[in-house]
């Protein structure tokens, strides 16, 4: 680990706050020009105090003892800056002070977790994963250094006042270009990764205790939207002038009968089509995000648009079996593929992976259980964020239980009047 390029130690008094001619003396801790003061509990006589030394002036016992006890401090917070640098330990002015003050010098920091989560994520997590991380990591730097005003603390000084401090920051933060303040969502996202990180830390008994014990994460519902089943339609029907929309708009179709992400169809090639179950095409792929493997059973209009982009030049360059374009471009496309569509709503290429979860399969009868193998997640419960049942599943589903109440009264019914007639 890299340690710090420059280290000083100066003691002052401060006269501004001195009483009756006496100015209590400190300690200041540099560290590449960070710095801390460290109260030594000890005042002097304004006028004895030597500035260019900074000593006491004069041969009395009472000047001999503080300057003594300059000595042993110096000594002392000097040893402790190399004992830090000799084991490749974390420096700062922060925890040179925390250490003075007696904490146990073993103690890890939060810039340790930090540097530790980093490195163990680097090679499991996917980048935009890793990215979300470095931005939670940023705000909880400029939370310390706004609301502690330092850059590092211990991590047994986490608690839940600083949980509820930290919530508070995010929430009165407005990002520099953003039209407005960040959203409940996503406040509780970054804490979120946090509390990933303290927890991280607790099972490796970095802290004796969790400090997300008490804390409960509080998210507003939102509803997330997907194309109905005419929208679907209209889209797939429409005529486009340009060859870019059509490209976009065939991606986007793709994923709507696939649920396949948009970074994992960029990666797809003719080696992911195989044989399934059945007999027919499959997608066999691995979701990036999160190294899932899925099989996807290619419905007709997927395997239509394969056949279609098979023999392009685009793909016989890029090897893949959709033309390669960049997530921004996408998203920026399909803004113009939804006004020539007619569409009101804000269409981004996620929006295909939730139609396909309510208009293509779940309105469909597709059991919640089989949807989530099929989208790659882990657990059901990720599955319904994404799933919303519409009212015409709700109505059909209904019809069929009014049905089956009333063949069974029917029968019933019958029964009744053989009995009685016998």
């Amino acid at each position: 680990m890299k340690t710090s390029k420059t280290f000083s130690i100066l003691f002052w008094i401060n006269t501004s706050r001195a009483k009756n001619n006496e100015a209590e003396i400190y300690a200041r801790i540099t560290v590449d020009r960070k710095r801390v003061n460290i109260s030594l509990k000890r005042k002097v006589n304004v006028d004895l105090w030597d500035v260019s030394k900074k000593r006491i002036k004069g041969h009395t016992t009472s000047a001999k003892q503080i300057n003594n006890y300059l000595d042993q401090t110096y000594i002392k917070l000097f040893q402790i800056y190399q004992d830090l640098k000799y084991k490749g330990a974390l420096i700062t002015a922060q925890l040179i002070k925390a250490n003075y003050n007696g904490e146990d010098e073993n103690t890890k920091s939060i810039q340790d977790l930090i540097k530790y989560h980093s490195k163990k994520i680097e090679n499991n997590l996917a980048a935009g994963s890793i990215r979300n991380f470095g931005i939670t990591e940023n705000y909880i730097n400029r939370f310390l250094k706004k609301n502690k005003k330092t850059t590092d603390i211990y991590l047994k000084q986490l608690d839940f006042k600083f949980l509820c401090n930290f919530e508070s920051y995010l929430a009165d933060y407005w990002p520099a270009g953003h039209p407005r303040g960040m959203s409940q969502n996503t406040i509780m996202k970054h804490i979120q990764r946090l509390r990933k990180m303290v927890t991280l830390a607790y099972h490796m008994e970095w802290i004796d205790k969790d400090p997300f014990v008490r804390w409960k994460p509080v998210y507003e519902k939102k509803e997330r939207e997907f194309l109905s089943e005419n929208e679907l339609t209209n889209m797939e029907l429409q005529e486009f002038q340009q060859e870019r929309l059509e490209r976009v708009r065939d991606l986007f179709v793709f994923s709507c009968y696939t649920g396949i992400s948009y970074i994992d169809i960029m990666n797809l090639t003719d080696d992911n089509i195989l044989l399934g179950i059945d007999g027919s095409n499959w997608i066999f792929t691995q979701r990036q995000k999160t190294k899932t493997k899925v099989k996807i059973p290619l419905l007709g209009k997927a395997e239509e648009l394969v056949n279609k982009y098979k023999e392009h030049p685009m793909t016989i360059v890029s090897g893949t079996l959709f033309p390669k374009i960049t997530n921004e471009k996408l998203n920026a496309y399909l803004k113009d593929v939804a006004f020539v569509c007619g569409i009101k709503k804000n269409l981004t290429f996620h929006m295909a992976r939730h139609t396909f979860t309510t208009t293509i399969t779940l309105s469909n009868g597709v059991p919640i259980e089989t949807v989530s193998k099929l989208l790659g997640h882990s657990k059901i419960a990720t599955t319904q964020i994404y799933a919303r049942v519409i009212e015409r599943k709700v109505s059909d589903d209904m019809m069929l239980l009014k049905e089956k109440i009333n063949t069974r009264k029917e029968f019933q019914a019958v029964k009744l009047n053989n009995s009685s007639s016998g």
